[in-house]
């Protein structure tokens, strides 16, 4: 009899199930009230005096491994059918990955860089940390001169030569100095102001600045340039030039283009006039080329620089220049793009 009790405790350890239906009838095989453990208590009367003790504790063995065997089994089944909950099918395709957005600045200056690049201009960059040297002197504006006033700059720790760039015309002075004409690069990145921030205005904001030197280069080609820059981003093709100051240019000149008066929205960022300013240029200073180390009789060249924000206001119809930095998920999935 004790033989058998053993075999039942086997049998027990060895049992697994994948349903409760299965568990169910284990359960009822060993614990029901026709089970085997039931049978074996009526059997206990029968078994000689000198052996009860040994039989009384197997069946209470049987009984206690039955027991945890039908408890584990529920609650690995319980578990399994938890993870099934949650993950479903595991070899079922995955949801489709939801399409991100670029962010409307990315998407205006990668569309600017491509423009240019149609026409041969390649891009360069440099740090936005800068030098005195760099930012202002070589630009032909040195220590002292009134047009520093024009931009006010963020100084690292005080020191009056080292600084937050505030136009990416330093780029330009750096690859002058390492790069002997023809050259044609654009040099799109953030710059830096100590300007109040407004819906206008914003201390930090991006520039694309372009320069072309080379032997013969006429105010005619840079007029040409901007023909063609404007027709590709904005499908205007009218442009004007009117007299302007910077101190790295001269002649100078501010670029407005004929943006219309169609609709409300035209006459309110054109103020009523239909023209709209969106970049400044002019041929590059001789003292500019000079201080590159440039031959200012061989060479001659033009600059142009534009706001990235600017243009992206005007092809989005954005209100507000503090939208952009304020990362308002609502505001930038409307840009989905894969470019």
């Amino acid at each position: 009899m004790l033989d058998k009790v053993n075999e039942l405790i086997d049998e027990v350890n060895a049992f697994s199930a994948d349903t409760k239906e299965e568990i169910e009838l284990f359960r009822i095989k060993y614990l029901g009230s026709k089970g085997f453990l039931k049978q074996l208590f009526s059997e206990f009367k029968n078994v000689p005096n000198n052996q009860k003790k040994e039989f009384g504790q197997a069946i209470n063995n049987l009984k206690q491994v039955a027991e945890e065997k039908v408890d584990s089994l529920k609650v690995a089944l319980d578990n399994t059918t938890e993870q099934k909950r949650i993950y479903g099918d595991l070899t079922r395709p995955s949801e489709p990955i939801e399409l991100g957005s670029r962010h409307p600045i990315s998407l205006v200056k990668n569309q600017i860089i491509e423009v240019f690049n149609r026409i041969g201009f390649t891009v360069s960059e440099g740090p936005e940390i800068e030098d005195d040297w760099h930012n202002f002197t070589a630009l032909n504006l040195p220590e002292y001169h009134p047009a520093r006033d024009m931009q006010d700059t963020f100084f690292i720790e005080k020191n009056p030569d080292i600084l937050l760039r505030t136009h990416t015309s330093s780029v330009q002075v750096r690859y002058m100095e390492n790069h002997q004409p023809p050259i044609r690069t654009i040099s799109p990145g953030r710059v830096y102001r100590n300007e109040d921030i407004s819906a206008r205005s914003h201390c930090i904001f991006h520039q694309v600045e372009g320069l072309y030197i080379d032997t013969n280069v006429s105010f005619a080609d840079l007029k040409q340039t901007l023909l063609y820059f404007t027709k590709e981003m904005f499908g205007k093709s009218k442009i004007r030039l009117r007299p302007s100051y910077f101190p790295f240019t001269e002649p100078s000149a501010e670029v407005d283009i004929y943006w219309g008066l169609k609709t409300e929205t035209d006459y309110k960022i054109t103020k009523g006039t239909g023209w709209l300013e969106i970049m400044g240029c002019g041929m590059v200073d001789p003292n500019v080329l000079t201080n590159c180390n440039i031959d200012p009789t061989k060479y001659s060249g033009y600059a142009f620089g534009m706001g990235i924000e600017r243009i992206a206001m005007l092809l989005y119809q954005i209100p507000d220049i503090r939208m952009f930095y304020e990362n308002d998920k609502r505001f930038l999935e409307q840009f989905k793009s894969v470019i």
